[in-house]
């Protein structure tokens, strides 16, 4: 399934979970990216209620209940809508893994073009007098975004075009301009890196992406390169990295029976009122802080305060997202 066809899919299940009364064909045009078309033109109207009968049916393939009826006994088309109901699904109990899996996939929304053209479709839905209910996409939305050079270096990385950017690194004030081949995109250690071929290097190189400090700029053709492909990208990037050392040491509350995952990689344990006094080490604070938020009110930071305030900080980023969710807030103290 080509991207842009996966864009209009998403963005036509946000559009139907958004609203509580059917539309029709023609407001669903009117509102969804990928089905603009002059409706007068009868080519144009043919190819888009062709379009649009192949990702119903789609949608009905892959599960989405999908409902068609009318408003009003006075309603010459029918109307879509998915029921918020039909479609969420039953809770679904992670491992600490599993659930830090999805929360890198989440933070692909925000830059794959979904967020901006669903925000935008919501809009035209309300410029349409159309209700729209405002917790109904909670299951498809990001929660964290990443680093602005993660679009353009992937659109890149698709059509195999040459990028430049500025990039600065921790030993120098200032930046360097780089031209890279780019390979792919990677998450390790809760940053994102770029691995391809350095052109005026003439070697393979990562970059972080949080140090890029100017828009990055594809030139050349498409398809001016070929990426090797027998580079395990993650492998590269933390041979690159290298080892790292865990000095410090965080103090954890865990609740009797949880948080597995803590414990097994705790320096000491000691029982006491209301769960485990656990300690681990660790290198970085943003790093230790995003790995204890995953276990959720299992864990109870107690020391050192800077890693308190970076998982009470994550804490409260997420509590803001789902702020009129009563089913997911989360508490802060």
């Amino acid at each position: 399934m080509s991207r842009n066809r996966t864009e209009r899919l998403v963005n036509l299940v946000i559009c139907l979970l958004s609203t509580r009364r059917l539309l029709t064909a023609a407001q669903i045009a009117a509102t969804v990216p990928g089905y603009e078309h002059d409706p007068s033109d009868a080519k144009e109207h043919e190819a888009f209620q062709r379009k649009f009968e192949r990702d119903k049916a789609e949608l009905r393939e892959l599960g989405v209940p999908l409902e068609t009826g009318t408003s009003s006994a006075f309603d010459a088309e029918p109307g879509y809508r998915i029921t918020r109901r039909d479609y969420a699904l039953p809770d679904i109990i992670l491992e600490p893994d599993e659930a830090a899996a999805v929360g890198i996939a989440a933070r692909l929304w925000q830059h794959a073009g979904l967020a901006e053209a669903a925000s935008s479709g919501l809009a035209k839905l309300r410029a349409a007098g159309v209700e729209v209910d405002p917790q109904a996409t909670l299951g498809v939305e990001p929660l964290v975004t990443v680093d602005a050079a993660f679009g353009p270096l992937t659109a890149a990385r698709r059509v195999r075009r040459v990028v430049t950017f500025d990039y600065r690194v921790v030993e120098h004030d200032a930046a360097t301009t780089r031209r890279l081949q780019p390979w792919g995109v990677v998450c390790w250690r809760g940053r994102w890196y770029v691995v391809g071929h350095d052109l005026d290097r003439d070697a393979e190189r990562c970059f972080r992406l949080s140090r890029i400090v100017s828009p990055v700029q594809a030139i050349g053709p498409e398809r001016a390169y070929e990426p090797p492909g027998d580079v395990d990208l993650i492998s590269y990037v933390a041979h690159f990295s290298g080892p790292v050392e865990h000095v410090l040491r965080t103090t954890v509350l865990v609740k009797p029976g949880r948080a597995a995952g803590i414990r097994r990689f705790a320096q000491s344990s000691t029982p006491v009122e209301g769960g485990d006094r656990v300690v681990v080490t660790y290198s970085d604070v943003r790093s230790i802080a995003g790995w204890l938020v995953r276990y959720g009110a299992d864990v109870e930071v107690l020391d050192p305060p800077e890693v308190r305030a970076a998982v009470i900080e994550l804490l409260r980023d997420v509590a803001k997202t789902y702020a009129h969710d009563d089913t997911a807030r989360i508490g802060v103290s």
